[in-house]
């Protein structure tokens, strides 16, 4: 296992301070807010916490209130709204300085056996054919400003990813709002699926954002871009293995008002 993917397993290793009370630590990468992904796996874990582990999660819903501040820890309050005969709820707060910086319910549901389909994967080349993110980001590193240089080196890299198409974030030329990557966690991840379910939710908002971006041709430089997730919801129909090559085929259907509508199925390589 990576460094990087042990240093995330801790972070989501929230801290049980008060019954439904849990404090969540942040990294220092250099952001001037903490990366949204991050809130919603520590915030889903928090609410697992709180739940049998035969019930696993099915969905959340969540919504980013206020930027969260890296200096400082986050606290999550769980509330218990619902446990029914199948179905549990959680409502899930995270706080900083005493204001709500995020809100998550998620639905837990008892593993019952049902229908079951899936859309064919698409026929796209595997991912060993393929350069890794950081290997594209060597070769464009001159055209890249200072700024996201250093951030992008300091950041921890818990997953691979691998991009389908050579889509430069520094300069862009407009190209259809879909895209496609490979990616997996870097090493074996604990066979505990309530931890591999919040690995997986801090994977979903690492690349989304940038799909509505391509047909415009903006650049992450832009001074007058203003980028940051306003809400993100998943519908876990399994849990895979985070270790194993997933592929993220991700569309932007609209774009208006200033907002950009992102969405993704991710499918199963299979065989690992």
């Amino acid at each position: 296992m990576s460094e990087d993917l042990t240093r995330l397993i801790h972070l989501l290793d929230v801290e049980e301070i008060e019954v439904d009370l849990y404090r969540g630590r942040n990294t220092d990468a250099g952001w001037i807010r903490v990366y949204g992904g991050q809130v919603v796996a520590q915030a889903l874990a928090a609410a697992q916490r709180t739940v049998p582990a035969e019930r696993p999660v099915h969905s959340l819903h969540s919504y980013f209130i206020r930027p969260g501040e890296p200096r400082i820890p986050i606290l999550y309050q769980v509330s218990r709204e619902r446990d029914g005969t199948s179905f549990t709820t959680r409502r899930v707060q995270g706080i900083q300085h005493g204001r709500t910086i995020f809100v998550l319910t998620a639905s837990f549901q008892t593993v019952e056996n049902g229908l079951t389909h899936q859309d064919r994967m698409p026929d796209v080349p595997g991912p060993e054919t393929l350069p890794t993110e950081e290997e594209r980001h060597r070769q464009r590193r001159e055209s890249i400003p200072e700024k996201w240089r250093d951030i992008f080196d300091k950041r921890d890299h818990p997953f691979e990813f691998r991009p389908l198409d050579s889509y430069d974030s520094f300069r862009p030329v407009p190209m259809h709002p879909a895209s496609r990557q490979w990616f997996r966690a870097r090493g074996t991840v604990p066979d505990d699926p309530a931890l591999k379910a919040a690995l997986l939710a801090y994977a979903t908002d690492m690349t989304l954002l940038d799909t509505s971006l391509r047909p415009h041709a903006v650049s992450w430089g832009d001074p007058a871009l203003q980028a940051a997730s306003l809400d993100h919801s998943i519908w876990f129909h399994t849990v895979p293995e985070p270790g194993h090559w997933l592929l993220y085929d991700q569309v932007s259907p609209a774009a208006a008002g200033g907002r950009g509508l992102n969405m993704a199925m991710s499918s199963i390589l299979t065989g690992g």
